[in-house]
């Protein structure tokens, strides 16, 4: 590991040869390939099913991991799968998730879908990426994978082959005697053959690959977008990227010896590149502990006995955990641990502090998008930390911060430290081709060449990237823009507040005010009219005072804990709407709020009396926000 403590050393780093001129590795099976034959009987993947610090755990070398990845490879190839043809994963984490992500991209097109998606929406992401086969759970308790995968296969006729990974092997008598008389019967309407993902394996070579990898350099992942959009979009990962974010991480992040513990999920981008890409090029030892991660029963209540268990030196986290870490007591040896990396969403200042003083690890913010093939920047590990920034760009990524028209075309480069949308151009950007649907490449390039993010954002005199909101999370009342972060910065400053999402509500005059919904500590007491006094002393912008603040039990949040915020808008919008029906005595009201592709978030109305369409009209026809009648 090179170090990086500066703006200095990243450009030192960069100027030591061109990209395109380092002796890297061409493919993803020369690059497992030379850190086995380097690191060979080490430890390089852990995977245990429960949280117990002393539960059992399954751990692989790097030799064999090496020749497990090449067997699933084999194994796909035998199933049609070829380079430009598709592999979808629905899992949760396992050892098999891993063999199956890295498999599968050396194999053809892997595709990692989240396991959280109801059945109609894993079914479009297969047709969407044509998927031939898909890897997915074999029916076991307390989890529904299986029946959603067998409806969602229904619906995607490409698929040939379903392979199913059973998790009972992962289990000690009696349990594994008792989960075959426990596991749930569900109907399966599909044509696909199925197969146990454990016994095909067995019977490929792990010696060789059977085919002809190929160098040069081609799509090797398909990953949908999970944030706080609503509809998923799927972007195209080439193998470049992906190595590029794995000598990121070996040259400037991870070394051999390093132990770094990841519950995110390995259908998401940052556990799949910063971490186990970072892994493959660094050979150090990554550890997942339970297949759903930070959700995983007792994950968070026994986090810091598993630092101790395995000696953790890294870390890898987002703002929603280090929240519900904070409400625990370290109560074992973290003496191991160097530095923690937090990404997938800004990490509010108040967080950071808490963080810091508790565990006196060093907290280190980096940013990155599915789009980028991850990596953009971090703060530099050995230097100095700008709190709420994310950073210095990675060598060889060039942000630049514009402002642009529909079409990409710049209109202005801003000045240092005026916000406008980040955009990048790095070895993980795949411009003019960044989404498989071509309709949704139209204008996210900035000069055909830089990555338009969608994030604003400033660059502060030293080369520190801050991110400032998002360009389509602006709430827009009367024409003015008003960024949600400062609502969130300063709502968030408060003591017994855990975390926040701040959004437009719908409003018949401006067309959007600003509200706020907030999750606070365990134990955090304070009322709604407190923090809207708060508010009031911390936000500046008179603006941007929240109009409504509402105090939840848990804010809605994607797997790697980004606030969901369309889940907070259709509940904004069916507050505001009802409100306005009952004000104007109209006997209706919003059953839902759905999200149709073409005319967004549309309420659907009900009658509770004898409401005609004309009153209905008459009252939501005031709002910007479509409405139908529910059917």
């Amino acid at each position: 590991m090179t170090t990086f403590a500066s703006l200095a050393d990243r450009n030192a780093i960069e100027a030591e040869a061109p990209w395109d001129a380092r002796p890297l590795p061409v493919s993803l099976h020369a690059l497992l390939s030379e850190t086995a034959a380097r690191h060979g009987d080490r430890p390089a993947f852990s995977f245990q099913l429960t949280s117990g610090p002393r539960d059992a755990a399954e751990t692989l070398t790097w030799r064999q991991l090496a020749a497990r990845v090449t067997q699933v490879a084999n194994l796909l190839r035998s199933l049609g799968v070829g380079q430009t043809d598709t592999v979808a994963y629905v899992l949760p984490n396992a050892t098999e998730t891993a063999l199956t992500l890295i498999g599968g991209a050396i194999a053809g097109r892997v595709n990692p879908v989240n396991p959280l998606l109801d059945a109609e929406q894993i079914g479009a992401i297969l047709r969407e990426t044509g998927a031939k086969v898909v890897v997915t759970l074999k029916a076991f308790p307390k989890t529904d994978i299986a029946a959603k995968v067998a409806q969602a296969v229904a619906l995607a006729p490409e698929v040939r082959t379903v392979l199913e990974v059973d998790l009972n092997r992962y289990l000690a008598p009696p349990k594994s005697w008792i989960v075959p008389l426990l596991r749930p019967r569900h109907p399966v309407t599909h044509k696909a053959r199925v197969l146990d993902f454990a016994r095909e394996v067995a019977r490929q070579p792990s010696d060789r690959l059977t085919f002809a990898e190929g160098t040069g350099d081609r799509v090797a992942a398909l990953f949908h977008t999970g944030g706080t959009t609503g509809m998923p979009k799927v972007a195209q990962h080439r193998v470049s990227g992906m190595i590029y974010n794995g000598w990121l991480g070996a040259r400037m992040l991870f070394q051999s010896q390093d132990v770094v513990m990841c519950p995110l999920p390995l259908f998401h981008v940052f556990a799949a590149y910063p971490i186990l890409m970072s892994v493959l090029s660094s050979g150090a030892h990554v550890v997942f502990p339970t297949p759903a991660g930070y959700r995983g029963e007792g994950v968070v209540d026994n986090f810091w006995k598993l630092v101790e268990r395995w000696r953790v030196s890294f870390i890898v986290t987002v703002p929603t955990a280090i929240a519900a870490l904070m409400q625990r007591p370290i109560d074992a040896d973290v003496s191991s641990l160097r530095y923690a990396f937090s990404g997938s969403a800004p990490l509010p200042v108040e967080l950071y502090h808490r963080f810091e003083k508790a565990t006196g690890v060093t907290l280190v913010e980096g940013y990155g998008l599915t789009e980028a093939t991850c990596l953009v920047s971090v703060n530099p590990p050995e230097g100095g930390k700008k709190i709420g920034s994310v950073g210095i760009p990675f060598p060889y990524t060039d942000v630049r911060i514009l402002h642009c028209d529909d079409s990409g075309t710049v209109v202005k480069e801003c000045v240092t430290d005026e916000v406008g949308e980040i955009c990048v151009s790095n070895p993980g950007v795949f411009p003019g081709a960044t989404y498989t649907e071509a309709a949704k490449n139209a204008g996210l390039f900035a000069d055909d060449r830089y990555l338009r993010t969608g994030d604003l954002g400033r660059i502060d005199p030293d080369g520190y990237l801050f991110i400032t909101g998002r360009a389509k999370d602006l709430i827009i009342r009367g024409g003015h823009n008003i960024d949600p972060a400062e609502i969130e910065e300063a709502l968030a400053g408060h003591p017994a507040v855990a975390f926040v999402g701040a959004i437009g509500q719908p409003d018949a005059f401006a067309g959007e005010l600003p509200c706020a919904y907030v999750e606070l500590v365990n134990g955090g007491s304070v009322t709604p009219e407190e923090l809207m006094a708060f508010a009031a002393r911390h936000i500046h912008e008179r603006a941007a005072l929240p109009k409504h603040v509402e105090i939840v039990d848990e804010l809605p949040k994607t797997a790697v804990g980004k606030v969901f915020k369309p889940d907070l808008r259709k509940r904004a919008i069916r507050r505001v709407y009802d409100a306005a029906l009952v004000k104007a005595g109209v006997e209706a009201r919003v059953a839902e709020v759905i999200e149709d592709k073409k005319r967004g978030l549309v309420a659907r109305v009900v009658h509770t009396g004898q409401a005609d369409e004309a009153a209905v009209e008459a009252v939501l026809g005031e709002f910007t926000r479509p409405w139908e009648w529910a059917r």
